[in-house]
């Protein structure tokens, strides 16, 4: 069997190692650096994917020293990496790992940070290539950029040398302040310089649709508004806002999942065969898409969004309350915990077909899938038997069950002509040997190799955010009553009477 080779960029010193490097880690104390970094890079070096010369400098408040922070490191990786811990090679690995304590907005952390990087350049002199990751609050990130500028930490000393900067979402919560970021850390950073990090473009099921589409001949001459009725895509979450209440109050499930997550993913299965599988072909492809998204006008608003709260119910067989009854949630709160939109992308291969998009908290099941619904057949040549056929479905599953499922109908056995709809599953954990890597994982080593296919551009933030931000502008202005649902069901009544508008109703994962 043929085999797909990665040709890695060029700057490698191996067949599988980026160069050398430094990785700073603001927020080094807080849970996405114990619960997804610390453990993505261990799993990196357990693969053999990064080089010998590899150092970690771990900057953030919490009072410790390089020895303590070593040692909760230690524990987080015991608990959180998906391999076992070998005890030669993370003793290896955490020896380079290093500390800084101080507050973001001081500028005397920023010259201790300086002078550790100088100390780990002497121990390692073939490390000259920064790596900068932002995990902190976004109200650092200009501050941190500016710091970093200040004491000449954003270009490198060695002009071969590479410095970068990875940022987590939220890339701001609308246009102005999305384009204000972007400007502040420009300041300081080219664009190349800069890695804007979504979890989901790392997840193998998600870089699995381009493949899908564009390395097989079967499914792209269909993948257009002749053959496909309409695309429904979900990201369900079965969880509350679980003691998030201050955060989730000020963003709400369209700024946490649409504007993100859920557009990312609309773009990969609406976007144009790219001319050459490297990052701006990809992006250019991706930035069309979100460019020829109908814009919603005011009444559009009003016809194809629907909003919701969680009231108290059942979910995960718990008795939980609702959203107004959560902790540090106003009780007169209007953000939404559940969304569904209909749109349409106004270009030759989608014009007419409606892509439908929903997402909530504590909804009936954790689940992410994209629903590809097929035209039915010109005539109903079985109606006759009495069968009631079903649509064809493509069916893309994200998580947690990672697969592809394809419905469609065949004769049941027997003497009558009886026609019911089957599914054909392909399923990730039955079908490959080695384990799927953390998205992190993928991402990490992408920004190392200095390859940004999976990171999104600027154009393309402030692209997205100009649609949410339409939406929201309009929502502010309501006053109405907020439909609610109960945790635990799929969502409320209205989003059921926005995609059965169109005749159609939403798929039960």
């Amino acid at each position: 069997m043929e085999q797909t080779v990665l040709n890695l960029p060029s700057e490698t010193t191996g067949d599988r190692h980026p160069a050398p490097f430094v990785m700073v880690i603001f927020g080094a104390a807080g849970d996405l650096s114990h619960r997804k970094l610390f453990p993505a890079l261990y799993n990196l070096v357990v693969d053999q994917w990064l080089p010998e010369e590899v150092a970690v400098v771990g900057v953030a408040r919490q009072k410790n020293d390089s020895a303590s922070f070593r040692a909760s490191i230690t524990q987080s990786v015991r608990k959180f990496s998906r391999r076992p811990v070998d005890e030669a090679v993370w003793s290896k690995f955490e020896a380079n790992v290093h500390y800084v304590e101080g507050d973001f907005g001081k500028p005397e952390v920023y010259d201790r940070l300086k002078d550790a990087l100088e100390m780990v350049e002497k121990e390692m002199p073939a490390a000259t290539n920064r790596l900068y990751y932002l995990a902190t609050p976004p109200s650092f990130y200009p501050v941190i950029a500016e710091q970093l500028g200040r004491v000449g930490l954003n270009n490198p000393r060695d002009p071969a040398a590479w410095v970068r900067i990875v940022v987590e979402k939220p890339f701001g919560r609308d246009l102005d302040s999305a384009k204000a970021l972007n400007q502040d850390l420009h300041q300081v950073f080219g664009e190349n310089q800069i890695f804007r990090i979504d979890h989901y473009l790392g997840k193998e099921t998600v870089q699995n649709i381009l493949v899908f589409r564009f390395a097989n001949g079967i499914f792209e001459p269909l993948w257009n508004r002749r053959y496909i009725d309409h695309v429904q895509i979900t990201v369900a979450e079965s969880l509350g806002i679980e003691g998030r209440g201050h955060y989730y109050d000020h963003a709400g499930a369209i700024r946490d999942m649409i504007q993100n997550h859920m557009m990312q993913l609309l773009c990969l299965i609406a976007m144009e065969p790219p001319v050459v599988n490297e990052a701006d072909s990809v992006r250019d492809e991706k930035v069309k898409v979100l460019r020829a998204i109908h814009p919603l006008s005011t009444r559009e608003v009003a016809e194809n969004t629907v909003r919701a709260q969680y009231e108290g119910g059942t979910a995960e067989g718990k008795a939980v309350v609702g959203y107004l009854d959560e902790p540090d949630v106003p009780s007169d709160s209007r953000t939404e915990t559940f969304v569904a939109l209909r749109l349409f992308i106004d270009n030759w291969r989608w014009a007419g077909v409606p892509f439908f998009l929903r997402t909530g908290k504590h909804l009936g099941k954790r689940v992410t899938e994209i629903v590809i619904q097929f035209k039915g057949v010109p005539h109903p040549f079985f109606r006759q038997s009495g069968s009631e056929l079903e649509a064809n479905q493509l069916i893309l599953k994200i998580q947690p069950d990672e697969g592809i499922s394809l419905r469609f109908g065949a004769k049941v056995p027997g003497n009558q002509m009886r026609v019911r709809t089957v599914n054909m599953n392909f399923l990730y954990n039955t079908s490959f040997d080695d384990a799927a890597p953390e998205a992190y994982e993928r991402l990490l080593l992408d920004a190392m190799f200095g390859d940004s296919t999976l990171f999104t551009r600027k154009d393309e933030v402030e692209t997205a955010w100009a649609l949410v931000s339409s939406i929201l502008q309009v929502w502010d202005r309501g006053r109405g009553p907020i439909p609610t649902y109960a945790a635990g069901s799929w969502g409320p009544k209205e989003a059921d009477a926005l995609i059965a508008r169109d005749g159609f109703e939403w798929r039960l994962p």
